[in-house]
């Protein structure tokens, strides 16, 4: 069978679990009273927030670079890895580097507040201070990649971090199987691309329902373009689901082009209302890119009555001070 353009794969994507093994936790689907009552249907939650570094990041992260030491031994990773995140991603480098026993090197501006720098070096990776804009702090990875020889991890455009992400669907279809719908956050792509890969493999009836900012879906503003396109980045409760997806994008434009069935847009009130109700109902803290699920639900009044489905509550990196703002715009 000829591989996909995207180069991801069921058994590519049952490799990744075997590599997470140990490593990342397979994390529970749980059934919702609360949102099953509301919305008539079953609904589960999947809780991608009890990773040991809060968020679903870590499986894509460990899969790369378990990936690269299996293809090409340990040595070839002595320089070291790095990225450049502010967030769950270079949380995740640096935890998935240190289980796996190679060099981090994290790229920060200094923008970044002095907590998430010690949360990141607390995991033991390096992190490097450059410039005041996440682009210098890149354009520093680019450096340690060419004249260092480091190895970048990048955090969605690649087959194996895609793969990663797409063993939440295997344990989806293990556990539930019946599902007749996923719903995603929708940003670089890598985590709706992995899920979907995976489940439509297993079980092609079941719609994969992407979910993105009302203003700045890179992805799904390059999905109506039908090619990869640069949108302004705006500030949003659900930050982590903005950012471009790559002029020169390899791996999920074609990846959630060929998954995804349904695509829904939400504003920030909803976001804030998602991520209190969560909360209050469910006594989980979430950051606003877990949520869109249920502000999708909620905004667009989607009809899934009598359906079974997973919303991916895809990490709780969220600031106490973020969610009082949250409250705030809910009117609660």
């Amino acid at each position: 069978m000829t591989e996909p353009a995207h180069g991801v794969t069921l058994e590519g994507i049952y490799r990744a679990r075997h590599r997470l093994a140990g490593q990342a936790v397979r994390t529970p689907l749980v059934r919702s009273a609360a949102l099953s009552a509301r919305f008539e249907a079953d609904i589960r939650l999947k809780l991608e927030t009890c990773q040991p570094t809060g968020a679903f990041k870590l499986r894509g992260a460990t899969n790369m670079i378990a990936a690269l030491i299996e293809r090409h031994g340990r040595d070839a990773l002595a320089a070291g890895v790095t990225t450049a995140s502010t967030g769950n991603h270079g949380r995740a480098v640096a935890y998935a580097a240190a289980r796996l026993g190679v060099p981090a090197v994290i790229c920060l501006s200094s923008l970044v507040p002095a907590n998430k720098v010690a949360a990141i070096e607390a995991l033991g990776a390096e992190v490097k201070r450059v410039g005041e804009s996440q682009d210098e702090a890149f354009a520093e990875v680019e450096r340690l990649v060419r004249d260092q020889g480091m190895t970048l991890i990048p955090p969605f455009d690649d087959p194996l971090i895609a793969a990663g992400q797409g063993t939440i669907g295997l344990e989806l279809m293990e556990d539930a199987p019946d599902l007749d719908r996923v719903i995603v956050g929708l940003s670089g792509g890598g985590l709706l691309g992995g899920i979907g890969a995976a489940v439509k493999a297993i079980r092609p009836a079941c719609r994969i329902t992407g979910v993105s900012l009302s203003q700045g879906a890179a992805m799904w503003e390059s999905l109506q373009a039908g090619r990869p396109v640069a949108v302004a980045e705006v500030e949003s409760l659900a930050d982590s689901l903005g950012g471009g997806i790559g002029l020169a994008n390899r791996c999920t434009f074609e990846l959630v082009r060929a998954v995804m069935d349904d695509h829904y847009q939400v504003s920030q009130t909803a976001i804030a209302r998602a991520m209190v109700d969560i909360l209050d109902h469910e006594k989980l803290l979430v950051e606003g890119a877990a949520a869109v699920g249920l502000a999708a639900l909620a905004e667009h009044g989607i009809d899934v009555r009598g359906e079974t489905l997973a919303l991916i509550l895809s990490g709780n990196g969220v600031a106490l001070e973020t969610l009082d703002r949250a409250r705030t715009i809910a009117g609660r």
